[in-house]
């Protein structure tokens, strides 16, 4: 399926970010923007949306859009949320989940294996955006389950970046299929443990590679 144009210009708007290009607190403006992608001041508006959702910007009336990085702790934070309620969902669906579902989470994996053989981080996150929101679906609690795509709009941008160091994609690959394998067997702590551990480690990956990211920049 093609992506919308407003999904590349994020991407990219992202990468800019995180290597430096645009300056915490500096002004994002549209106008400029649209120019330099080439496209209408649409796209880029809904772009920025989709940034200021995962907190990468800050929309003030009336003075216009502005970079926010969020500092260490808070993100160390974020992260910290969102294992312990993944590893609730893992933890739920262990004893819910359909076979369907199983079967939808291991095709969902072929796909992350195709993409680790490519070597397409990006194309690997957005499969494991699926894999995840199968998980939290079949945690049978719905409350749970808005939450948890809440936050993972919210950290989206970190985790898709993160899977760019060296030896994740296939290291996630192989959390994804012992996650599977647990869920398979009904075993709630293991999946639960699996899955607190597969995300809490990208708030610490994620720092280093801001750390590479601020020494290219300089």
């Amino acid at each position: 399926m093609e992506r919308k144009r407003s999904d590349i210009i994020a991407d990219q708007l992202e990468e800019l970010i995180f290597a430096g290009t645009f300056k915490n607190g500096e002004r994002l403006d549209e106008v400029q923007l649209s120019e330099k992608f080439g496209v209408s001041r649409t796209p880029v508006r809904e772009a920025l949306l989709r940034l200021a959702q995962s907190g990468l910007v800050e929309h003030f009336p009336r003075r216009g859009v502005f970079v926010r990085q969020p500092g260490p702790i808070e993100l160390i934070e974020m992260f910290e949320v969102m294992a312990e309620l993944e590893a609730a969902s893992a933890r739920l669906a262990a004893s819910r989940i359909s076979d369907d579902a199983i079967t939808s989470l291991k095709e969902t994996n072929a796909r992350c294996l195709a993409a680790v053989e490519a070597q397409d981080a990006d194309l690997y996150y957005r499969e494991n955006e699926t894999f995840h929101a199968i998980i939290y679906r079949e945690s049978g609690n719905s409350f749970l389950e808005q939450e948890c795509l809440r936050l993972q709009r919210r950290l989206q941008p970190f985790r898709r970046t993160q899977l760019r160091l060296r030896g994740r994609l296939n290291q996630s690959m192989k959390e994804h299929e012992q996650i599977v394998a647990a869920l398979g067997q009904g075993d709630g702590a293991r999946a639960a443990g699996v899955v607190r551990d597969h995300v809490a480690v990208q708030g610490e990956k994620f720092h280093h590679l801001m750390a590479s990211l601020r020494t290219d920049a300089a």
